[in-house]
């Protein structure tokens, strides 16, 4: 089945072109079945790219699934026209006092790896959302960044900066068999990241309410859940492009700072050859499993009873 997003939204033009699968408004509107509904908090400077990337995994689901995009306020970001903005945002306040439930939640990472939470202009909005999503969605899936802010939120768990930015494709493992999370994966797989920050692992292994479900060396936990499937913690970026590494390394050249070449990354280390995608199958199976064991198969038929049970 496949994702329903706004007609005229550009992500529809890039997925037709990879043969998958979208629904537009329209369409959708004559199809008389109980859909997902999903939301995208997006955080990301380049709001586009996040889209196209982030709805290639939802629609490798069997369901279909509404998506609504959020923003948090009304600034305009510097990467993404305001027309764009303006036509499928919906402004989180407004959701809010809508009273609307989601099944899904997606909050994205944010460039903010080497800022304090305090300092981030919309940090009280961010947790305003956060405290809402447990009232008001079945399971909220959080990216890096987002991650790293809801352990500091929800559990007191903060990170600390790396010396050196970990930026490269790792080799990962699981860590239980049977979660269902993770159901499918290979005993070990293969994923990118760019970060400055990490959580400890043993204290995030240390807490009563949290799972380690997948980590690797030297750059901990890669995959966390809470014991009630609620928060789902993701550290790595399973929805990056295979350019995506190449083009942050890139862009930091050419702005004059000083960056090591992605591990593990281009091959022999050739920043001219192109990187192959090693991570794409886990990433789909990831995006699916949530979707699957997480929020279809709990979520309530009627969202207006989430509030009434949580």
């Amino acid at each position: 089945m496949p994702i329903k997003i706004p007609d005229q939204l550009p992500a529809i033009k890039v997925l037709q072109q990879e043969n998958i699968f979208v629904m537009s408004d329209s369409r959708a509107s004559s199809q008389d079945i109980r859909p997902m509904e999903v939301a995208i908090l997006n955080l990301m400077p380049n709001k586009i790219e996040t889209e196209v990337q982030l709805m290639r995994l939802l629609a490798n689901s069997p369901l279909q699934i509404n998506i609504d995009l959020l923003r948090i306020d009304m600034r305009v970001p510097k990467n993404t026209p305001a027309s764009h903005m303006d036509n499928f945002y919906h402004l989180f306040d407004d959701v809010k006092n809508s009273s609307k439930n989601y099944d899904g939640l997606i909050i994205t990472g944010a460039p903010l790896g080497l800022v304090d939470y305090n300092e981030i202009y919309y940090w009280d909005k961010l947790q305003e959302v956060l405290d809402w999503a447990k009232k008001h969605v079945q399971s909220t899936l959080h990216l890096c960044w987002a991650a790293h802010a809801a352990f500091h939120h929800f559990y007191g768990i903060d990170r600390f900066v790396r010396p050196k930015k970990i930026s490269g494709v790792f080799e990962h493992k699981t860590h239980d068999q049977y979660e269902p999370l993770t159901q499918g994966f290979d005993d070990t797989f293969k994923m990118p990241h760019s970060r400055y920050g990490q959580v400890p692992l043993e204290k995030l292994e240390a807490h009563p309410d949290l799972n380690v479900l997948a980590s690797f060396e030297d750059g901990g936990a890669f995959l966390v859940a809470s014991k009630d499937r609620r928060s789902v913690f993701i550290m790595g970026h399973p929805e990056y492009n295979a350019t995506t590494l190449s083009d942050e390394y890139h862009r930091d050249i050419q702005n004059g700072l000083e960056t090591e070449i992605p591990e593990n990354y281009f091959p022999d280390d050739d920043v001219s050859k192109m990187p192959p995608n090693v991570w794409r199958s886990h990433g789909n199976l990831l995006f699916c499993n949530w979707l699957n064991h997480y929020v279809y198969q709990a979520t309530p038929y009627d969202l207006s009873q989430l509030n009434q049970s949580k």
